[in-house]
């Protein structure tokens, strides 16, 4: 069943041929999922991108998670910006994966939501659905968010929201959807959602964009095989 968050990761990733390949035997995977309709919406979405244009699904997944903030697959972004308190957030996480024996490269970033499924899937069922309950009201707020623009990405986040030991409260969803949600051909706003300070990880750490270290990401890390 831990599978199931390693194929959910897969999907989460930029589209390639290799992921295109690999479709059939994610389907085979998150056909494990207890919740019967979040299944049948994630078919829909592999469909798509095993039978899609490449260069028309990589286009689609840019304007989705690298040109829009509110989307963005970088958990914390949605909850600590670019403050100092992303920075400790994310040493503790890179702390908990390294206990556990996930080594992950100097240019990624821990709260990338693809990795930590990939990490979740290496933990027991019961303890990653534990785990998955922290970041649940993000995730679900994305998964709205996606379902307003009719993305069938959506089906992701609907999936891990079921998935959570604990549904997130309402409250804390609206909160997150009350925060600005640019159109990402609005190119104005566009670099005005990303005119901050960057991201630190120690009072002495250089910054870095999260677009940025989102393609280095997918360049270097290879999306995880559903087996």
């Amino acid at each position: 069943m831990t599978n199931v968050f390693k194929a959910l990761s897969a999907l989460l990733t930029y589209p390639t041929a290799e992921l295109q390949t690999a479709a059939g035997a994610i389907g085979e995977a998150v056909a494990r999922l207890p919740d019967a309709p979040a299944r049948d919406r994630l078919r829909g979405l592999i469909d798509e991108i095993a039978n899609g244009d490449i260069y028309d699904l990589q286009e689609r997944y840019v304007l989705l998670f690298d040109r829009t903030r509110s989307l963005s697959l970088h958990l914390f972004e949605h909850v600590h910006g670019e403050g100092r308190d992303r920075g400790q957030a994310m040493v503790d996480l890179m702390n908990l994966y390294e206990k556990h024996g996930l080594s992950i490269g100097a240019a990624e970033l821990p709260d990338h939501l693809p990795l930590f499924l990939e990490f979740l899937s290496t933990r027991p069922l019961a303890e990653a659905c534990d785990l998955l309950e922290q970041p649940a009201h993000i995730i679900a707020a994305i998964g709205e968010r996606l379902r307003k623009r009719d993305s069938t990405y959506a089906a992701i986040f609907d999936a891990l929201v079921s998935l959570s030991v604990l549904q997130p409260k309402d409250a804390d969803v609206l909160a997150l959807l009350g925060e600005p949600d640019s159109d990402p051909d609005d190119f104005a706003a566009l670099d005005e959602a990303w005119e901050d300070a960057p991201v630190t990880f120690g009072p002495e750490a250089a910054g870095c964009k999260d677009d940025l270290i989102a393609r280095l990401r997918a360049a270097k890390r290879p999306a995880p095989r559903a087996n």
